[in-house]
Protein backbone atom coordinates (compact mmCIF):
# COMPACT_ATOMS: atom_id res chain seq x y z
CA UNK A 1 0.00 0.00 0.00
CA UNK A 2 1.30 3.93 -0.73
CA UNK A 3 0.52 6.51 1.80
CA UNK A 4 1.05 10.01 0.41
CA UNK A 5 2.19 11.88 3.79
CA UNK A 6 1.81 15.53 4.29
CA UNK A 7 4.81 17.09 5.96
CA UNK A 8 5.00 20.30 8.17
CA UNK A 9 5.98 23.69 6.14
CA UNK A 10 7.98 25.03 8.57
CA UNK A 11 7.40 24.04 12.20
CA UNK A 12 7.94 20.80 12.31
CA UNK A 13 5.22 20.00 15.51
CA UNK A 14 2.45 20.37 12.52
CA UNK A 15 2.37 16.95 11.97
CA UNK A 16 -0.54 14.74 12.58
CA UNK A 17 -0.22 11.37 14.56
CA UNK A 18 -1.29 9.59 11.94
CA UNK A 19 1.17 10.69 9.42
CA UNK A 20 4.10 9.94 12.90
CA UNK A 21 2.57 6.26 12.48
CA UNK A 22 2.46 5.83 8.74
CA UNK A 23 6.23 6.50 8.75
CA UNK A 24 6.97 4.58 11.48
CA UNK A 25 5.09 1.13 9.64
CA UNK A 26 6.70 2.07 6.69
CA UNK A 27 8.86 -0.08 4.66
CA UNK A 28 10.52 2.32 2.52
CA UNK A 29 9.99 6.28 2.17
CA UNK A 30 10.27 8.02 -0.97
CA UNK A 31 10.93 11.80 -0.77
CA UNK A 32 11.82 14.69 -2.93
CA UNK A 33 15.12 15.37 -0.93
CA UNK A 34 16.50 12.41 1.81
CA UNK A 35 18.59 15.18 3.61
CA UNK A 36 16.05 17.20 4.09
CA UNK A 37 13.55 14.57 5.25
CA UNK A 38 15.92 13.20 7.13
CA UNK A 39 15.51 15.97 9.65
CA UNK A 40 12.10 15.62 9.98
CA UNK A 41 12.80 11.69 10.82
CA UNK A 42 15.35 12.26 12.79
CA UNK A 43 13.46 14.98 15.23
CA UNK A 44 11.06 11.90 15.68
CA UNK A 45 13.58 8.92 16.21
CA UNK A 46 12.37 7.41 12.71
CA UNK A 47 14.81 5.39 10.60
CA UNK A 48 13.94 4.01 7.32
CA UNK A 49 15.30 3.54 4.21
CA UNK A 50 15.13 6.76 2.36
CA UNK A 51 14.77 7.19 -1.92
CA UNK A 52 14.90 10.15 -3.97
CA UNK A 53 11.30 11.07 -5.87
CA UNK A 54 11.57 14.31 -6.97
CA UNK A 55 10.78 15.95 -10.90
CA UNK A 56 13.83 14.48 -12.82
CA UNK A 57 13.24 11.16 -11.83
CA UNK A 58 9.41 11.14 -11.01
CA UNK A 59 8.82 8.23 -13.81
CA UNK A 60 11.57 5.84 -12.52
CA UNK A 61 10.76 6.66 -8.53
CA UNK A 62 7.29 5.73 -9.66
CA UNK A 63 7.81 2.31 -11.11
CA UNK A 64 10.16 1.67 -8.56
CA UNK A 65 7.37 2.51 -5.66
CA UNK A 66 4.52 0.45 -7.91
CA UNK A 67 6.96 -2.73 -7.45
CA UNK A 68 7.63 -2.01 -3.81
CA UNK A 69 4.01 -2.08 -3.39
CA UNK A 70 2.45 -4.84 -5.34
CA UNK A 71 5.88 -6.81 -3.13
CA UNK A 72 3.26 -6.31 -0.43
CA UNK A 73 5.82 -3.72 1.20
CA UNK A 74 4.27 -0.32 2.85
CA UNK A 75 5.47 2.90 1.09
CA UNK A 76 5.25 6.66 2.20
CA UNK A 77 5.86 9.31 -0.14
CA UNK A 78 6.72 12.93 1.01
CA UNK A 79 7.70 16.18 -0.81
CA UNK A 80 9.92 18.31 1.03
CA UNK A 81 6.70 20.40 2.51
CA UNK A 82 3.15 20.35 2.63
CA UNK A 83 1.07 17.52 0.87
CA UNK A 84 3.03 15.49 -1.95
CA UNK A 85 1.55 16.58 -5.70
CA UNK A 86 0.25 20.23 -5.07
CA UNK A 87 3.13 22.10 -6.26
CA UNK A 88 5.40 19.14 -6.14
CA UNK A 89 6.38 15.99 -6.92
CA UNK A 90 3.78 12.99 -6.67
CA UNK A 91 1.70 13.58 -9.42
CA UNK A 92 3.11 11.34 -11.81
CA UNK A 93 3.49 8.51 -9.22
CA UNK A 94 -0.57 9.01 -8.55
CA UNK A 95 -0.81 8.56 -12.26
CA UNK A 96 0.97 5.35 -12.52
CA UNK A 97 -0.55 3.83 -10.13
CA UNK A 98 -4.01 4.65 -10.66
CA UNK A 99 -3.18 3.25 -14.17
CA UNK A 100 -2.13 0.00 -12.35
CA UNK A 101 -4.93 -0.34 -10.21
CA UNK A 102 -2.53 -0.04 -7.29
CA UNK A 103 -4.32 1.64 -4.27
CA UNK A 104 -3.21 4.68 -2.66
CA UNK A 105 -4.09 6.99 -0.08
CA UNK A 106 -3.20 10.33 1.10
CA UNK A 107 -2.70 11.33 5.13
CA UNK A 108 -3.62 15.08 4.68
CA UNK A 109 -1.62 17.69 7.01
CA UNK A 110 -0.35 21.27 6.17
CA UNK A 111 -0.52 22.98 2.81
CA UNK A 112 0.70 26.03 2.03
CA UNK A 113 -1.12 28.05 0.71
CA UNK A 114 -4.21 27.32 2.75
CA UNK A 115 -2.89 28.28 5.37
CA UNK A 116 -1.32 31.38 3.36
CA UNK A 117 -5.20 31.99 2.04
CA UNK A 118 -6.24 31.93 5.82
CA UNK A 119 -3.34 34.66 6.89
CA UNK A 120 -4.60 36.68 3.82
CA UNK A 121 -7.69 37.90 5.05
CA UNK A 122 -9.12 37.76 1.03
CA UNK A 123 -12.08 36.05 0.13
CA UNK A 124 -11.98 32.46 0.61
CA UNK A 125 -15.34 31.28 -0.20
CA UNK A 126 -14.03 31.17 -3.91
CA UNK A 127 -10.39 30.67 -4.96
CA UNK A 128 -8.09 29.46 -7.31
CA UNK A 129 -4.27 28.10 -6.79
CA UNK A 130 -2.55 28.60 -9.75
CA UNK A 131 1.30 27.80 -7.70
CA UNK A 132 4.49 28.78 -9.72
CA UNK A 133 4.64 30.81 -12.44
CA UNK A 134 7.07 30.23 -16.02
CA UNK A 135 10.36 31.47 -15.62
CA UNK A 136 10.00 33.43 -19.29
CA UNK A 137 8.66 37.06 -19.27
CA UNK A 138 6.36 35.86 -22.21
CA UNK A 139 4.96 32.73 -20.90
CA UNK A 140 4.22 34.08 -17.33
CA UNK A 141 2.26 36.78 -19.40
CA UNK A 142 0.56 34.35 -21.33
CA UNK A 143 -0.47 31.97 -18.48
CA UNK A 144 -1.70 35.30 -16.11
CA UNK A 145 -4.00 36.10 -18.93
CA UNK A 146 -5.72 32.48 -18.57
CA UNK A 147 -6.95 33.88 -14.76
CA UNK A 148 -7.29 37.58 -15.20
CA UNK A 149 -10.84 37.87 -15.49
CA UNK A 150 -11.60 35.59 -12.50
CA UNK A 151 -13.31 37.47 -9.96
CA UNK A 152 -12.28 34.76 -6.91
CA UNK A 153 -8.91 35.18 -4.90
CA UNK A 154 -5.85 33.63 -7.00
CA UNK A 155 -2.88 32.02 -5.00
CA UNK A 156 0.33 31.80 -6.75
CA UNK A 157 3.61 30.03 -5.15
CA UNK A 158 6.76 32.19 -5.46
CA UNK A 159 10.51 32.22 -4.43
CA UNK A 160 11.98 34.91 -2.91
CA UNK A 161 14.36 35.73 -6.40
CA UNK A 162 11.35 35.82 -8.31
CA UNK A 163 8.92 37.62 -6.78
CA UNK A 164 9.52 41.27 -7.64
CA UNK A 165 9.30 39.57 -11.68
CA UNK A 166 6.40 37.94 -10.47
CA UNK A 167 4.27 41.23 -9.07
CA UNK A 168 5.27 43.10 -12.14
CA UNK A 169 3.86 41.21 -14.43
CA UNK A 170 0.57 40.19 -12.74
CA UNK A 171 0.24 44.24 -12.49
CA UNK A 172 1.09 44.43 -16.45
CA UNK A 173 -1.87 41.89 -17.14
CA UNK A 174 -4.49 42.44 -13.90
CA UNK A 175 -3.71 46.03 -13.44
CA UNK A 176 -3.78 47.89 -9.64
CA UNK A 177 -5.43 45.33 -7.12
CA UNK A 178 -4.91 44.85 -3.63
CA UNK A 179 -2.45 42.09 -2.70
CA UNK A 180 -0.78 39.86 0.34
CA UNK A 181 2.25 37.95 0.62
CA UNK A 182 2.79 35.31 3.24
CA UNK A 183 5.79 34.21 4.22
CA UNK A 184 7.69 32.14 6.98
CA UNK A 185 4.25 29.94 7.26
CA UNK A 186 4.09 28.53 10.73
CA UNK A 187 7.76 29.47 12.09
CA UNK A 188 8.88 32.49 14.24
CA UNK A 189 9.11 35.60 11.60
CA UNK A 190 5.38 34.18 10.00
CA UNK A 191 4.48 37.26 8.35
CA UNK A 192 1.57 38.43 5.97
CA UNK A 193 2.31 42.09 4.44
CA UNK A 194 -0.83 43.68 2.50
CA UNK A 195 0.02 45.62 -0.55
CA UNK A 196 -1.15 46.88 -4.23
CA UNK A 197 0.19 45.84 -7.35
CA UNK A 198 1.12 48.72 -8.68
CA UNK A 199 3.36 49.63 -5.95
CA UNK A 200 5.05 46.53 -5.48
CA UNK A 201 6.31 44.69 -2.57
CA UNK A 202 8.57 46.24 -0.87
CA UNK A 203 11.53 45.35 1.72
CA UNK A 204 14.24 42.47 0.76
CA UNK A 205 12.91 39.15 -0.23
CA UNK A 206 13.40 36.30 1.77
CA UNK A 207 12.34 32.88 2.26
CA UNK A 208 8.97 30.78 0.25
CA UNK A 209 6.30 33.26 -0.60
CA UNK A 210 2.94 32.68 -1.07
CA UNK A 211 1.05 35.60 -3.00
CA UNK A 212 -2.33 36.34 -2.93
CA UNK A 213 -4.33 38.09 -5.06
CA UNK A 214 -7.82 39.43 -5.31
CA UNK A 215 -9.96 38.80 -8.28
CA UNK A 216 -11.26 40.80 -10.93
CA UNK A 217 -14.23 42.88 -9.82
CA UNK A 218 -17.49 41.55 -11.57
CA UNK A 219 -17.79 43.28 -15.51
CA UNK A 220 -14.07 45.12 -14.93
CA UNK A 221 -11.81 44.52 -17.12
CA UNK A 222 -8.45 47.09 -16.25
CA UNK A 223 -6.84 46.65 -19.75
CA UNK A 224 -10.10 48.68 -20.95
CA UNK A 225 -8.63 51.83 -19.40
CA UNK A 226 -5.92 51.49 -21.63
CA UNK A 227 -6.28 53.55 -24.83
CA UNK A 228 -7.13 51.34 -28.03
CA UNK A 229 -3.61 51.51 -29.13
CA UNK A 230 -1.81 50.12 -26.04
CA UNK A 231 -4.58 47.62 -25.02
CA UNK A 232 -3.53 45.89 -28.83
CA UNK A 233 0.13 46.56 -28.06
CA UNK A 234 -0.41 45.07 -24.49
CA UNK A 235 -1.11 41.68 -26.18
CA UNK A 236 1.77 41.59 -28.57
CA UNK A 237 4.19 42.55 -25.82
CA UNK A 238 2.81 39.44 -23.98
CA UNK A 239 3.75 36.96 -26.94
CA UNK A 240 1.16 37.12 -29.08
CA UNK A 241 0.73 37.72 -33.08
CA UNK A 242 -1.20 40.75 -33.56
CA UNK A 243 -4.20 39.31 -35.71
CA UNK A 244 -4.55 37.44 -32.37
CA UNK A 245 -3.91 40.41 -29.80
CA UNK A 246 -6.11 42.32 -32.09
CA UNK A 247 -9.31 39.89 -31.60
CA UNK A 248 -8.68 39.90 -27.89
CA UNK A 249 -8.70 43.67 -27.17
CA UNK A 250 -11.59 43.77 -28.97
CA UNK A 251 -13.38 40.66 -26.94
CA UNK A 252 -12.14 42.80 -24.10
CA UNK A 253 -13.53 45.93 -25.09
CA UNK A 254 -17.01 44.22 -26.68
CA UNK A 255 -16.47 45.77 -29.76
CA UNK A 256 -15.74 44.23 -33.66
CA UNK A 257 -12.48 43.30 -34.50
CA UNK A 258 -12.45 46.12 -37.65
CA UNK A 259 -13.70 48.87 -35.39
CA UNK A 260 -10.39 48.66 -33.65
CA UNK A 261 -8.21 47.74 -36.58
CA UNK A 262 -7.35 51.35 -37.68
CA UNK A 263 -5.59 51.88 -33.81
CA UNK A 264 -3.34 48.66 -35.11
CA UNK A 265 -2.03 49.14 -38.70
CA UNK A 266 1.03 51.12 -37.83
CA UNK A 267 2.29 48.83 -34.92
Amino acid sequence: MVGFVATPIGNLKDITLRALETLKEADVIFCEDTRHTLKLLNAYEIKKPLFACHKFNETEAAQRILEASREGKKVAVVSDAGTPVVSDPGNVVCRILREANEPYTLIPGACAFIAALVLSALPADQFAFIGFLPDKKGEKLKQLEKYKDLTMTLAFHCAPQDVDKDVAAMYEVFGDRAAVAVREITKIHEEAQHFHLAEGLAGEKRGEYVLLVEGAKEGENPLNALTETEHIRHYMAAGFPKKEALKKAAKDRGVSKSELYPFAVDL
